[in-house]
Order: C-alpha cells, then sequence, then structure tokens
C-alpha cells in the first residue's frame, strides 16, 4: 500500500488541505489519515470510496492500479 500512501498525501497537497482538514471532510480521525500516509495502516473500503470521491479519482488510482 505504498502507492495508496504516497498518492494519498500528493493528491492532500495539491489540493491544499491540512491532514485535519482531511479526516473532518471524510468523518474520520486525525490519526486514521496519518497512519495511512505514513503506510502504517490501510483504509477501509468505505474510506477508499470517500477519498475517490472527495479526490475526484479512481479508487483503482488511489491503489496504485491505474495512472489515472
Amino acid at each position: 500500500m505504498e502507492v495508496f500512501a504516497k498518492r494519498l498525501v500528493k493528491l492532500r497537497k495539491e489540493k491544499g488541505i491540512s491532514q485535519a482538514q482531511l479526516a473532518r471532510t471524510i468523518g474520520s480521525s486525525l490519526s486514521i489519515v496519518c497512519y495511512w500516509e505514513t503506510n502504517k495502516s490501510e483504509p477501509t473500503a468505505p474510506n477508499l470510496v470517500k477519498l475517490a470521491e472527495y479526490f475526484d479519482v479512481s479508487v483503482d488510482y488511489l491503489l496504485g492500479r491505474k495512472e489515472f
């Protein structure tokens, strides 16, 4: 899931939001977002969907299965 962590950081920074803002937006906790970005934890399927919808990308992109 290293690809996921890198892509999440990239997308969040491109959007110009903090980890805390992202956590609030998707209804998660700051610590969970930190764990995802440092590759210490993997998101659940519902959280993957929330992230994909928020960043307007596919779940496959987040997971590194596609480039776009």
